[in-house]
């Protein structure tokens, strides 16, 4: 597994949302060191230019965009939390909510299938949130949860073209997300359980975006060190 050589990706169209930190950017890093030329899409652009940085920098190719469509794999990462009961949110947190985690999901998927060659996959990064959630992260929970169902029913859709849709549902990860949880700092919530590297999410979605993974559509993986059993 080299950079630009015989890799499951070499000289495939990679895009990966959020790729800026955390599981995003660890999976941009991924397809790069497995031939992939990576196209890095992330809202925040020092962040975005920091990851291509890194992939150049070990070799690997990649660019960065604020906005694109693809024909090989697509990754949608990016995502967004609120942390308050719903009596107290906004409308406008959560269509913001809704917009960052689901719509961006159905925008990619909408543009670039047409485009999209035999072969192609989209992995979707969902949460256990869509299976076991907390109190006051309802909206990221239900937004999980409607990309977990888009993902099976997309995958019918998208089957007579020959491409295919998974998701990854991670349990807790050593991410910005996971520590800037305001309950996490003021103590109130605590971390059961293991937690991931965001390179351990990283090598489940390539999996799921590569040949080996070739029979496997509409199906999210849970990849949660056991968290799930506990919550």
């Amino acid at each position: 597994m080299g950079v630009n050589g015989a890799g499951r990706f070499r000289d495939k169209a990679c895009l990966v949302t959020g790729a800026g930190s955390g599981i995003g950017r660890a999976t941009a890093k991924r397809f790069a060191s497995e031939g992939g030329k990576v196209t890095g899409a992330e809202l925040n652009e020092q962040r975005g230019n920091e990851t291509v940085c890194e992939i150049t920098k070990d070799g690997g190719e990649a660019i960065f965009v604020i906005d694109a469509t693809v024909r090989g794999r697509v990754v949608n990462d990016a995502a967004t939390m609120t942390f308050k009961p719903i009596v107290d949110l906004l409308e406008e947190d959560l269509q913001t909510v809704s917009n960052v985690n689901l719509r961006s999901v159905f925008l990619f998927c909408k543009h670039a299938t047409p485009h999209m060659q035999p072969g192609g996959s989209f992995v979707n990064v969902s949460c256990v949130h869509a299976h076991e959630t907390t109190r006051n992260v309802v909206p990221y929970a239900s937004s999980k949860g409607g990309m977990e169902s888009f993902t099976r029913g997309f995958s019918e859709e998208i089957a007579p073209r020959k491409l295919r849709i998974n998701g990854v549902a991670p349990g807790a990860v050593d991410t910005p997300m996971l520590w800037n949880n305001p309950d996490i700092k003021k103590g109130t919530e605590k971390v059961q359980g293991a937690v991931g590297e965001p390179e351990d999410i990283a090598a489940a979605i390539c999996f799921l975006a590569s040949a080996e993974a070739r029979f496997i559509n509409g199906t999210t993986l849970v990849v949660d060190g056991g968290r799930l059993d506990i919550l």
